[in-house]
């Protein structure tokens, strides 16, 4: 008798796994961050997280690294369901809601400080009004300021005309602002950019301090223009109809879990980023300060490339005027 309790105990407990198993929803993430990165391990501890409150009944798969393509084949993935979901940058959903990217032009902020008030005030509308649009994400992570890094101090439009400079394909606002200023900017893959520096095919990038470290460029550089050229960032996106195949209490849970380890990759990236610039100034790249004269010509380039950007890129006229309205806000504040 008690051994064949014991065996429908078993059974019972075995199909409780079966079933536990079946039910389980897997989404899969893909992004081009390498594993091992602070990206990848930040997004590891909370799918582990996810998966012990939801008892196992969400679980994350990743393919780091790139292995599923550039960013716009990943959304193409996930809209034939091929993929969940990805961490991509905000400029490769333009075509979903071309809103997102809109902290990404051409010298909106200039501070921190600047880029956390305005932030507060808009990363959740941003974040609902993507969602309209069949894509849950939560949170967006910190890329931090891009500047202009070369071999020769640049100061002016002529100067940065008469370099080789490199920009990715597909960066819009690195378009903008190069067609604004008359320069002709040089497209290769990230993965050729370092080669490119070492031969003379490129000899100016545009990058944040801590990509140039990872990457290695400030290996060939020795100056960087210091005014930040625009804000990077980047998100996880789930598509919608497979986050809405998870039940509701664990939708919450992934929510709260994922919009955490999005604030802990912002706040890392932001002291990773004033660390690598203090660390660049350590060794020896110097940062060039604009006169202000030069400043407000650059800035009225900033303003052509968001006109282009504006028409190209059909940005919604009254968030651009409440974005325009927070950083004059944030300014007269800081």
């Amino acid at each position: 008798m008690l051994l064949r309790k014991l065996t429908q105990l078993c059974l019972f407990l075995s199909l409780l796994i079966v079933m536990s198993q079946v039910s389980a929803k897997t989404i899969k993430i893909a992004t081009i961050s390498p594993d091992g990165t602070l990206w990848m391990q930040e997004m590891r501890a909370g799918a582990k997280e996810v998966k012990k409150r939801t008892q196992g009944r969400v679980v994350f798969k990743f393919y780091p690294g790139g292995v599923m393509g550039s960013d716009e084949n990943v959304l193409r993935k996930i809209r034939i369901g091929q993929l969940q979901g990805g961490a991509v940058t905000m400029g490769s959903l333009r075509g979903v809601y071309s809103d997102i990217d809109i902290y990404s032009l051409p010298y909106l902020f200039s501070s921190f400080e600047q880029v956390d008030y305005v932030r507060e005030k808009l990363d959740q509308t941003l974040l609902d009004e993507l969602e309209k649009k069949g894509f849950v994400a939560f949170g967006f992570g910190e890329g931090g300021f891009s500047y202009m890094m070369s071999d020769s101090p640049l100061y002016t439009a002529e100067d940065v005309r008469k370099q080789k400079v490199w920009i990715p394909s597909g960066n819009k606002v690195g378009e903008a602002v190069f067609s604004s200023a008359g320069v002709s900017p040089v497209t290769l893959p990230v993965s050729d950019v370092l080669t490119g520096l070492q031969t003379g095919l490129v000899n100016t990038v545009i990058t944040s301090p801590i990509g140039a470290i990872a990457l290695q460029w400030h290996t060939r550089v020795k100056y960087v223009m210091d005014v930040p050229l625009n804000y990077i960032a980047a998100i996880l996106v789930v598509g919608k109809k497979a986050f809405n195949k998870i039940k509701k209490e664990d939708q919450d849970i992934v929510r709260e879990v994922m919009k955490g380890v999005f604030e802990r990759i912002s706040a890392a990236n932001r002291r990773d980023n004033l660390a690598a610039q203090a660390a660049l100034k350590q060794q020896g790249i110097e940062y060039v300060s604009l006169p202000k004269e030069t400043l407000d010509v650059w800035h009225e380039i900033g303003e052509k490339a968001t006109e282009k950007l504006k028409k190209d890129t059909s940005y919604s006229p009254s968030l651009y005027k409440s974005v325009m309205d927070h950083v004059k806000a944030a300014k007269a504040k800081h």
